[in-house]
């Protein structure tokens, strides 16, 4: 096939370890690659010029026009086995619930979050830090892509009860309550990822934040951060 008949997909995501993937694997699957990183760059005038048959979504956090989904396949990816885990935070949202393991879900994106038929799942291990995970997401991502673009699946309905998760917020990461050992190294570890707020308690004007969780001898050993807290 010559290099002008093959099709063109775009990849939009805004995390370092997405683009990274996007350079080191997805570019180099057949095809010709665009990648966006800017929500104000991801335009239907944009997206006209470029023609794509298929836009992924691997990290985005905007709401995607109807205008863009309605014209262009769009497929966004999700770290919970749709139907249960729809909404926000699903990797921290599903630790904090105890679960070891989960689905990287790739379906459809349509009007509403996390609403469309689904085309793959894949196993997903939760162990690690977030941003171990993150990694991890991002590498199962680009696989799941080229299978895609291999050979395109068929759609399959949601199947199953509905479960939706609420975002997290920053005041959440706080360290407080009844914690068991088990319970403080995960909430210190699903929080530890670049950009994200991390597990932290406050004494007086100082915050101790939390990072680099380890679990073992019936201790729980991390790295603490002092901050003065801003008046």
């Amino acid at each position: 096939m010559s290099t002008e008949a093959l099709p063109t997909y775009c990849v939009a995501t805004v995390r370092p370890w997405n683009i990274a993937e996007f350079e080191t694997t997805i570019r180099h699957f057949p095809g010709h690659w665009h990648l966006i990183t800017d929500p104000d760059a991801l335009t239907l005038e944009r997206l006209r010029e470029i023609k794509p048959k298929a836009i992924f979504f691997p990290h985005w956090n905007w709401m995607v026009p109807e205008g863009i989904t309605s014209a262009f396949e769009c497929v966004a990816f999700h770290a919970a086995p749709l139907p249960f885990g729809k909404g926000g935070s699903p990797v921290q949202n599903l630790i904090e619930r105890g679960f070891e393991t989960t689905k990287l879900t790739a379906f459809r994106m349509v009007a509403g979050f996390d609403h469309g038929d689904i085309y793959l799942q894949r196993d997903l291990s939760l162990s690690g830090s977030a941003h171990e995970i993150f990694l991890r997401i991002s590498k199962l991502a680009a696989s799941m892509i080229g299978e895609m673009v291999a050979n395109w699946p068929t759609l399959t309905p949601q199947v199953g009860e509905a479960v939706t998760f609420k975002r997290r917020k920053p005041e959440q990461s706080r360290l407080g309550g009844e914690f068991d050992l088990k319970k403080i190294y995960d909430h210190v570890r699903m929080l530890d990822a670049p950009e994200y707020p991390k597990a932290f308690i406050e004494i007086g004007d100082t915050r101790i934040e939390f990072a680099d969780a380890e679990l073992h001898d019936g201790e729980v050993r991390t790295t603490a951060i002092f901050r003065k807290i801003k008046p």
